[in-house]
């Protein structure tokens, strides 16, 4: 686990993070979010023991990172922005010089690599210069690194940028994939990815954390009610008196019809009701003889979530 506390940063009578507290809990996926000159970099530097604090207290896995910084370092694998590669090496020279640097035991490093080269699926290339890989490897090789030494925690800043979308799609059933075993922190200004990716996310603005939670409760409490968009084939009035009936049901209000009788309907339900409503919905339809052609959220993306918060 991570516990940050009060983090504050200052350069000269600049204050680049200010009052920053957080926790994140084992085995979960957190975005870390914020826009240009809110303070993420150097939270992650600090997070990372790159940089110290000015005041406030950073702790991984119970050791403080500036009291016990070696103790705590052991604890993260890191992935910055731009891959920290020696473009000379080969893929294994690298990997194995980093075990040098992370004092992994002669021993183990044959089983740990191949282990690592096979989770990551850069085995065939093991033997190639790194300066000859694709931006796709390269990244996995940055990747790679990072799970030399077996950490439990893992920070990836923007692990997906420059790739094409096979790439990007490749990295990120990787990441979901590491998971499985890891704490994993990702800072990206890739909005769909977070919201692919993470379980929950921080969002900070000025220095300060603006918002922390899961993206569905963000969504709900930005849009203050939840709706859900209904597209389906029968008679529009009929349906409409119907799906009001349900319990837990707000509003119902059509949004497009067309000659053919296809319908759009915007359900706006009880935010305090806490259940799905969307199979009573469901049934209530098929009960009624009426096919469902679209049947989807309508709660705000990630993308408007961190331009509502972050424009204020």
């Amino acid at each position: 686990m991570i516990e940050i506390k009060d983090l504050v940063k200052v350069y000269g009578d600049k204050r680049a993070v200010n009052g920053i507290s957080f926790t994140v809990e084992d085995g979960e996926v957190l975005g870390f979010l914020g826009p240009n000159g809110a303070g993420k970099s150097t939270t992650m530097n600090i997070l990372t023991g790159y940089l110290s604090s000015t005041s406030g207290s950073v702790k991984v896995n119970g050791f403080d990172i500036l009291e016990n910084p070696e103790e705590a370092k052991k604890c993260i694998g890191y992935l910055p922005e731009l891959p920290p590669l020696y473009m000379d090496m080969t893929v294994l020279e690298y990997l194995n010089f980093i075990c040098d640097l992370k004092k992994v035991p002669k021993v183990e490093r044959k089983m740990q690599l191949a282990k690592i080269l096979s989770m990551v699926k850069i085995t065939d290339v093991a033997e190639r210069l790194i300066g000859n890989l694709s931006k796709g490897y390269k990244q996995r090789v940055g990747i790679a690194q990072a799970l030399v030494g077996n950490p439990s925690i893992l920070i990836l800043d923007e692990p997906t940028v420059g790739l094409d979308p096979n790439q990007i799609l490749e990295i990120r059933k990787l990441v979901k994939g590491l998971a499985k075993n890891h704490t994993v922190i990702i800072s990206s200004h890739i909005l769909s990815e977070i919201q692919a990716m993470c379980d929950r996310v921080v969002i900070i603005n000025h220095g300060r954390v603006a918002a922390v939670d899961t993206i569905t409760d963000l969504s709900k409490k930005l849009s203050g009610k939840s709706k859900l968009l209904l597209s389906f084939k029968g008679p529009l009035k009929e349906v409409v008196n119907s799906i009001r009936t349900i319990p837990g049901i707000i509003d119902v209000k059509p949004r497009m019809s067309d000659d053919s009788g296809i319908h759009e309907l915007e359900i706006m339900l009880d935010p305090t009701l806490g259940s799905d409503l969307r199979a009573n919905i469901f049934y209530n339809m098929a009960k009624g003889g009426w096919p469902i052609l679209e049947f989807r959220s309508l709660d705000p993306t990630l993308e408007e979530v961190f331009l509502s918060i972050t424009s204020h």
